[in-house]
């Protein structure tokens, strides 16, 4: 019968809180956003995970069940709920609040309007959606627009497939990388996850629509080319070949360039970690990659008392390994609470 504060309401928090309750904790969870859910209610496009049929029922059945949601909960920012109070008022505090900074591209033209990161895309259209069936028109519409996604992994095929259902005239998908092999290589061996081709779903759909796969790879860009109006009208990209050199690939440039023509540009390259106010107002020790730094089976962090799970422990990943994490974290919170209880037993 201790309290839990829980910042962050993605596949970790809501796993965690689950967990924990069962437990006979009482727990609260904070969300910033106006919908709990994290990356699964607004990352993650309506056309892979039903927002009111799953995502939702669950939240719903986890309140009923005695989980306290918080949400429009800016933790570190709003003096309403700062990392301070949370932990005053607390027994203990997991943070759970993913990787949700954006890898950049910080190149000439990335100021022009039409230049949007990948989560700006997504997060509007599936808000939009569900308010008002996009009837707000409070979102990035890509109907009638020449599409470029910059990245190849789940979210720039998510970009791929919101556009085509926006309505697009074109889309390409640029990637740095070489195109995978069809085949586990020598060097990507089991229980590894299998770095091969993949089609999945918005290639598919954009094959159909426009007659072929829309990525290309080994495609460096080297800039945005704007109007006078400072809109986007087009990309400047060149090829690439990757050699080994001392043991690491590295890229080359081949000489010649190329225009692409886009009205709108996604960069969907990644996530590089936690963003880091309340880590910096807690002075929360980091790992080298920038993530919060708490050892699995533990996920205590350097501060007593708060614990960490998720992407924002062990960077970008799957659901699967977040759900793992949260339920692994509450395990370790109620150790962590158990023991202080003990330790008080034992001195009376």
């Amino acid at each position: 019968r201790k309290k839990i504060a829980i910042v962050g309401s993605g596949p970790a928090g809501l796993a965690a809180a689950d967990q924990l309750n069962k437990m006979g904790h009482f727990v609260t969870v904070f969300e910033r956003s106006d919908r709990i859910g994290g990356l699964m209610m607004y990352g993650v496009p309506n056309m892979k995970t039903d927002k009111i049929g799953v995502v939702q029922r669950r939240v719903n059945l986890m309140a009923e069940e005695g989980v306290t949601f918080v949400v429009n909960a800016n933790i570190g920012s709003d003096p309403l709920y700062s990392i301070e109070r949370l932990r005053s008022e607390n027994n203990a505090v997991i943070l759970a609040c993913g990787a949700t900074k954006p890898r950049d591209l910080s190149i000439p033209g990335r100021q022009l309007a039409g230049v949007h990161f990948a989560m700006e895309f997504l997060h509007a259209n599936t808000k939009s959606l569900l308010d008002s069936n996009l009837e707000d028109g409070r979102y990035i519409s890509a109907k009638g627009k020449k599409v470029v996604v910059i990245g190849g992994g789940d979210t720039g095929t998510d970009c791929i497939g919101t556009s085509v259902r926006h309505g697009c005239s074109s889309i390409v998908n640029l990637e740095l990388l070489t195109k995978p092999p069809s085949k586990r290589a020598s060097d990507n061996p089991w229980p590894q996850w299998p770095r091969v081709f993949r089609v999945d779903y918005g290639h598919q759909e954009a094959s159909t629509k426009f007659g072929n796969d829309p990525r290309t790879y080994e495609v460096l860009t080297k800039r945005f080319i704007g109007d006078e109006d400072g809109k986007l009208k087009a990309l400047e990209v060149v090829r690439v070949k990757w050699e080994k050199v001392d043991g690491r690939f590295q890229f080359k440039e081949i000489e010649g360039s190329q225009i692409i023509e886009a009205d709108l540009v996604l960069l969907a390259m990644g996530f590089l970690g936690p963003e880091e106010n309340i880590a910096d107002k807690l002075g929360l020790e980091k790992d080298n990659r920038s993530n919060f730094k708490a050892q699995f089976g533990h996920f205590g962090t350097s501060v007593d008392g708060v614990f960490a799970a998720g992407d924002c422990r062990r960077g970008q990943s799957l659901v699967v390994w977040a759900i793992t994490e949260g339920r692994e974290a509450a395990a370790a919170v109620d150790k962590y609470l158990s023991r202080d209880e003990q330790n008080v037993a034992g001195l009376t």
